[in-house]
């Protein structure tokens, strides 16, 4: 059978690369998966389950489109759209189009977002909302025996051997550097603030440490707000956009075979119509010139 002939973890080592998308198409992988597993997939089919697998271990920006999977998968055109529709409404896969905020430009991105870790309509919805779900907390992991700030302080004597601190010193140090660090310092950065232009002799390494680390503290990044980008989920089987809400297992209520609700609606009068214009304009007007600066 295919499915026997497939690794579901990747191609035969003499295979080609997998071919990429044009640059900004192609995967995406959504945010926040769990860490892979040989049981990701044990839910879909063996088919299902030897593509999701492959296309997991695809990097970003690999093109996954049916008619490249197929030059690549022992599977033909045919049953790799039904598969991707399957991984669609188990949850792995969802497609649609997507704008960074950021950009600078009006175009919208055809995307397709993948994730091992199955989610449910819930979680794509918010996600194509442009927040990233939250998780349920990990267990803590037990924190390093010595952070980066204090390990740079240790290693400061062989820069500058005037500088040797003690154990004591480093950790009451630390978190000063630790501050540095937090506001988009390099370790290059700390080590030319402490180092440069030291007097002769230096009778008190620590006191002199302390001093050029809160003296010298570099202001704090001015950061930009965070714009999240704009994304509309797409039909698994007609490509018609929609709500994640109206898009149940990726599938429109037309290709589910569900009717259009009944009903006339009487169309507006003209006079309607051109006072509701007006009043569009007048809002957008009013909020250009708010907008500008006196």
């Amino acid at each position: 059978m295919a499915e026997a002939k497939l690794s579901a973890a990747s191609l035969p080592a003499h295979a080609l690369p997998h071919p990429l998308a044009n640059p900004g198409y192609g995967k995406r992988s959504a945010p926040d998966q769990l860490p892979r597993t040989a049981h990701d997939f044990a839910h879909l089919s063996p088919r299902e389950a030897s593509i999701a697998a492959y296309i997991d271990r695809l990097p970003d920006g690999a093109d996954i489109s049916v008619k490249t999977l197929a030059k690549t998968l022992p599977y033909g055109q045919c049953a790799l759209r039904t598969a991707l529709n399957n991984l669609q409404r188990a949850g792995h896969l969802r497609r649609g189009r997507e704008h960074l905020a950021d950009s600078g430009s009006q175009r919208w991105i055809t995307r397709t977002w993948f994730t091992r870790t199955a989610r449910d309509d819930n979680w794509w919805a918010t996600f194509t909302r442009g927040d990233v779900p939250k998780e349920p907390p990990q267990p803590a992991r037990p924190p390093p025996t010595r952070s980066r700030a204090h390990i740079l302080l240790a290693a400061l004597g062989r820069t500058a051997p005037v500088l040797t601190l003690s154990q004591a010193d480093c950790a009451a140090l630390a978190p000063l550097v630790t501050e540095w660090f937090a506001r988009g310092a390099t370790d290059a950065a700390v080590l030319h603030a402490l180092t440069s232009g030291l007097p002769t002799p230096v009778h008190h390494p620590a006191a002199l440490v302390r001093t050029r680390l809160t003296g010298k503290l570099p202001p704090e990044p001015v950061r930009e707000p965070y714009r999240p980008p704009l994304r509309v989920l797409e039909c698994a089987k007609c490509g018609a956009p929609g709500r994640p809400e109206a898009l149940p297992g990726g599938i429109c209520g037309a290709c589910r075979g569900e009717r259009a609700p009944s009903g006339h609606h009487t169309p507006l009068p003209a006079s309607a119509v051109h006072t509701r214009a007006a009043a569009i304009r007048a809002a957008m007007d009013q909020r250009r010139h708010e907008g500008t600066p006196a």
